[in-house]
């Protein structure tokens, strides 16, 4: 995320205490990307993981074993 936001417009080298407003505006919207792409793969993640519970359940189920 660090050097995207390089990429994007934020100075790697910080001579100030403040960023510049352009440098603000574009570090929001490199965050913003990446919580929005962390949720998204959160919750495939968690649809995954229940789909693989319940044909471990289905396989127990029909080896008699549960």
């Amino acid at each position: 995320m660090t050097q995207a936001c390089h990429r994007g417009g934020v100075p790697p080298h910080y001579k100030d205490a403040e960023l510049s407003k352009g440098g603000g505006v574009c570090l929001d919207r490199c965050v913003a990307k990446y919580l929005e792409v962390h949720e998204r793969m959160g919750k495939k993640l968690t649809e995954l993981s229940l789909q693989d519970e319940g044909g471990l359940k289905r396989m127990q189920q029909g080896s008699g074993t549960a």
